[in-house]
């Protein structure tokens, strides 16, 4: 009796290490097929016959050249431009230092908190008081007349300013995994000792009305699916309305009827080929010679021995080509599947101490809270942060409190030559 039970017991270890070592065997195979994203800025501004996609396919009839040109023409008043909105084309606010990239212009947001303190979009003020603008924290800077340029009651006294974000590479940020961003977010308290920990927020996908995904695009996190993010922008920014978002913020000075945006002899509406364009680009490249001088090793040493790499995650695997998503309406594609990307980003949201007191699909203890910033591309940019109000990277990372406080400090304790070394490893991506 006994001999068998051993014998049993034996069977089971051996069963057991088996499994293991076949579980190991297919995570270093599932590892093994994933690649590194294609990396590069080569989306030339006005010059789409030089740019280079990540290889995405097109739809029948359509090319890379064609979206990219569509993203950068200038809407006008007769195509539906306004009556109120930022810019007259998607190029305008996505630029730096190409098509689709980080911006140097910022947005106005604003609002006011009700007697329980919770966040309220405003009611502004337009044609001399005689009509409102409801349901929305965004404050266009232009009108395509003065009756409906915006103006704010002093009721609204939250006000802040936003940058326009970078899209390049975010066709491979659509494609994460929902449960990759839950599983970053579960483990960031145990990497932390408790002082980080990412809020996951289930966003909309207005082409599967219902239906949410978690949040990973605009600084709170507002949208989930690529089309949602450029169906609201699209009227938000430029007052141009859409099969997604089909009702203009006002009728004042508007002289078009029904929905703006309309499909091309290709089938295929703005929202389509801004998608396309999107999903089409490359991750924003690294300088690779910089990154390999020893100031620019130590300084990636000491941007994770500080903890800035709790948040700014270095290495994200995309899902595997064909999983579908976005409410089952887009599947991701070979170009964009199982694909290693460092965006040194989280994309969830995080309480540094520089919050907006804006609230948008989250709830109200979002207010304070935004996206952790992508790194990816920042060398090409002059001022940071959500606002651009840091001139330098020195006094960005100073600006990082609350969750991000035992960094900042570890950070400052650094001597003159390991703080040149983290700053130098930044300025390599």
């Amino acid at each position: 009796m006994l001999m068998a039970h051993w014998r049993k017991v034996l069977l089971c270890s051996c069963l057991f290490a088996i499994l293991i070592a076949l579980g190991a065997g297919l995570v270093r195979v599932a590892a093994k097929s994933a690649t590194e994203a294609p990396a590069g800025f080569n989306t030339p501004s006005f010059n789409s016959a030089q740019s280079v996609s990540n290889g995405i396919a097109e739809p029948a009839g359509d090319t890379f050249a064609r979206d990219q040109q569509v993203y950068e023409q200038n809407e006008t008043i007769a195509q539906g431009l306004g009556p109120v909105y930022n810019a007259t084309s998607c190029v305008t606010c996505h630029q730096n230092p190409n098509s689709g990239a980080a911006s140097q212009i910022t947005e106005l947001r604003v609002g006011h908190n009700d007697e329980n303190g919770n966040f309220v979009n405003p009611t502004i003020f337009i044609n001399d008081g005689k009509n409102t603008i409801t349901g929305r924290s965004i404050v266009n800077d232009r009108a395509i007349g003065p009756e409906a340029q915006e103006t704010i009651p002093a009721i609204e006294n939250i006000r802040t300013l936003r940058a326009a974000l970078n899209t390049l590479g975010d066709g491979f940020v659509e494609a994460i995994d929902d449960k990759t961003l839950i599983a970053i977010a579960e483990e960031q308290p145990e990497l932390s000792e408790g002082r980080v920990h990412g809020e996951v927020v289930q966003a909309p996908i207005f082409e599967a009305p219902g239906q949410t995904r978690v949040g990973r695009f605009g600084w709170k996190d507002q949208h989930s699916s690529l089309l949602s993010f450029i169906g609201d922008a699209y009227l938000n920014e430029m007052g141009i309305t859409n099969r997604l978002r089909p009702t203009n913020v006002t009728t004042v000075l508007n002289t078009t009827t029904g929905v703006e945006d309309q499909p091309d002899g290709l089938g295929l509406a703005d929202i389509d080929h801004f998608a396309q364009f999107i999903r089409g680009t490359m991750v924003p490249p690294r300088d690779t010679v910089l990154g390999a001088t020893p100031a620019a090793l130590k300084g990636q040493g000491l941007f994770t021995r500080v903890g800035c790499s709790v948040c700014h995650v270095q290495s994200i695997t995309t899902a595997p080509a064909g999983t579908v998503i976005d409410g089952g309406m887009f599947t991701v594609p070979e170009a964009l599947g199982d694909k290693i990307i460092h965006p040194f980003s989280d994309f969830l949201l995080h309480d540094i101490g520089t919050g907006d007191g804006i609230v948008q699909v989250g709830p109200q203890d979002t207010a304070n809270k935004l996206r952790t910033a992508p790194l990816w591309g920042v060398r090409t940019k002059a001022r940071f942060m959500h606002d651009l109000g840091s001139l330098s990277l020195d006094n960005a990372i100073s600006r990082h409190d609350g969750e991000a406080r035992q960094p900042t400090r570890r950070f400052r304790e650094l001597s003159p030559e390991e703080k040149e070394a983290l700053i130098t490893f930044l300025k390599t991506l």
